[in-house]
């Protein structure tokens, strides 16, 4: 049988079949191998009075950055030191056609306690700021989140002048309360259960606090700009943030550059990540960083404002005078006028050299339409749940991406049982999951029912944030949507009875995941399932079971058609390795495991340079 060259040189002449061979071994990103232990650690208390255990990442809180480029291949192999299982999950990471990876309930089975097991994902053509966080159990208000930063390949050209440094920043709210105490309270008939007391920055009280362990502070130098990459890693509240006397540049928000508008403060929505250039054009001083809730009254929760410090090299000044103010927490029409600000560049390349532009939808054709009421709260069997158009979530022992492929779905759920486009005539609870066609434009309305703001996300997909609105949504209310330079994002936030609409192109096969990113309502049933359905078999149109595959449920083992799995993981014990302190060296997860890949780049190059 002819080898790959051979059969190349018949059609190419071998210099030519070279120098595209050396521009696939070129284009390619690198692979980053990390491996992270996942553990309960009651020493570390952001809070002196809170005695609760926090979920870290090789003893970290938060997680570790995973730092990558365009089109670089992940490998993460997670060992779970829980005593509970564990899945992880990539919040905006498309994972092209590869829902395997993505790390819900409904595409994998968990890593129980003592076992490990390694994602394996590319970044394909995305750019941008996203973060990870554990999916199920309420596990994420504990912690066990991180920032990831997907930076563009050299040759694409970024929209502003670099910036001097890059700063993560995870803002998020923080319970009193153990996450498993908090859990067992959820759902009561009663409806009573414990709220969030704090919010923190990178894990970190607030400045001033005499309860704070340590405050968050950036060190950064007059006159020179900086990049901070900000996400809302919380459960519940979204939240304002600003930075005293300095204005925030917004740059990007989850892998789309904006346009660039300067803005005194940002509110930040669960689940969103967004990028700001600040200018340290003030005097020499330290200034104040704050987060602080909507539709909450600060005045009396003084404990649910975050403080930071933002700190001039050379300053001797802390942070004083009164923190600055944001939004009103409670004014919604001037929160919606500043989402329908956030617009795409369309000038701007991202991922891919072509502009963002080259995307434009102002001539889509909608194939289908979703219309999903979101906080319809029902009783089952004495326990509080919440639905979509009147179907509260009821998560099967096997993963839906599993049951498909075994077995056709069959015993697990059943397809388009439960209506996408109006609300069920009972309140259920059901295994939700609808049929979304492959290759077309759908329109998807999230329409809110709670008293508070809702933030909804679709795992697998960017989407264009067309509209958003107050009261019920009608037909006529496409003659309010923006369709010239909507920004694309993977969540969006929706307002108190209101509604927010969206356009997905369903490009990416697969079955994935469209929740609520409040936590007490995802865990709660809050969530549905969209399967994206290409017939062809050729794994370049979907990629197919990975080899390293854990089964669970009603499926032990797969066909023999599919690849066969790899041997389970080996178990070790439930304590975690020492966490690296000051002064330990630290990987830098942007080189691991490159020599071994440039070496075999350069023997393919060697070897093919002796074909010539």
């Amino acid at each position: 049988m002819a080898n790959l060259s051979d059969v190349a040189c018949r059609v190419l002449p071998c210099k030519v079949w070279f120098w595209c061979m050396f521009l696939v071994v070129i284009a390619g990103g690198e692979d980053i191998f990390l491996e992270w232990h996942v553990a309960l650690d009651t020493t570390i208390k952001p809070i002196i009075s809170v005695n609760k255990p926090v979920i870290t990442i090789n003893g970290l809180f938060p997680g570790p950055l995973l730092n990558s480029t365009t089109n670089d291949i992940v490998h993460v192999n997670v060992f779970n030191h829980l005593d509970e299982p564990l899945l992880m999950t990539w919040n905006g990471i498309q994972q092209r056609l590869n829902s395997w990876q993505d790390g819900v309930s409904g595409t994998n089975c968990p890593i129980q306690p003592g076992q490990n097991w390694t994602y394996d994902f590319q970044m394909k053509d995305q750019i941008g700021s996203f973060f990870y966080f554990p999916s199920t159990n309420f596990q994420k208000a504990a912690g066990g989140f991180g920032p990831i930063r997907i930076n563009n390949r050299i040759v694409i050209r970024v929209p502003f002048p670099k910036p001097e440094d890059e700063f993560d920043l995870l803002i998020g709210d923080w319970y009193n309360q153990s996450y498993k105490e908090v859990r067992s309270q959820l759902g009561s008939s009663s409806g009573q259960h414990n709220s969030p007391t704090w919010i923190l920055i990178n894990g970190k009280g607030p400045f001033g606090n005499p309860l704070t362990v340590a405050h968050e502070s950036f060190t950064a130098s007059p006159g020179k700009t900086y990049r901070f990459r900000i996400s809302n890693v919380g459960t519940k509240f979204s939240l304002n943030f600003r930075i005293q006397n300095h204005k925030l540049l917004l740059v990007e928000t989850e892998g789309s550059y904006t346009d660039q508008i300067l803005l005194d403060s940002l509110d930040v929505h669960v689940g969103q990540s967004y990028s700001v250039l600040v200018t340290m054009d003030q005097n020499v001083a330290d200034y104040y960083i704050v987060a602080s809730p909507k539709l909450v009254d600060e005045s009396n929760q003084a404990s649910l404002v975050a403080v930071g410090a933002l700190h001039y090299n050379g300053s001797n000044t802390p942070p004083n005078g009164p923190l600055p103010k944001g939004l009103d927490p409670f004014d919604i029409l001037s929160s919606m006028h500043q989402a329908k600000q956030i617009r795409w560049n369309l000038t701007a390349g991202a991922a891919r050299p072509n502009s963002q532009g080259s995307f434009n939808i102002s001539k889509a054709t909608i194939s289908q339409n979703f219309n999903l009421h979101g906080g319809l709260a029902a009783e089952f069997n004495g326990i509080l749940g919440y639905t979509v158009n009147n179907v509260s979530y009821l998560t099967p022992d096997t993963p839906l991406k599993l049951a498909d492929y075994a077995l056709n779905g069959s015993g697990v759920y059943s397809l388009d049982k439960y209506p996408a486009n109006y609300t069920f005539p009972l309140t259920v609870k059901g295994t939700f999951v609808v049929s979304g066609i492959h290759k077309a434009y759908a329109e998807i309305v999230f329409v809110n029912n709670h008293e508070a703001i809702d933030s909804w996300h679709l795992d697998g997909f960017g989407f264009w944030a067309v509209g958003y609105g107050n009261g019920s949504w009608t037909p006529q209310s496409r003659t309010e949507y923006n369709i010239i330079n909507p920004v694309v994002r993977s969540t969006v936030q929706v307002y108190p009875k209101g509604w927010t609409s969206v356009y997905a192109y369903l490009d990416n096969p697969g079955m994935w995941n469209l929740r609520s990113q409040i936590l007490e309502y995802w865990y709660l049933g809050q969530e549905l399932y969209i399967r994206v359905y290409d017939p062809d078999p050729n794994p370049a149109k979907e990629r197919p079971p990975p080899e390293n595959l854990l089964c669970c449920g009603k499926v032990r083992t797969l066909p023999s058609v599919f690849s066969v799995p790899a041997p389970p993981p080996l178990s070790f014990q439930l304590t975690p390795p020492a966490p690296e302190r000051d002064g330990a060296a630290t990987p830098n997860p942007q080189k691991s495991g490159t020599t071994t890949l440039h070496i075999h780049r350069l023997l393919l190059l060697v070897g093919l340079l002796m074909a010539l």
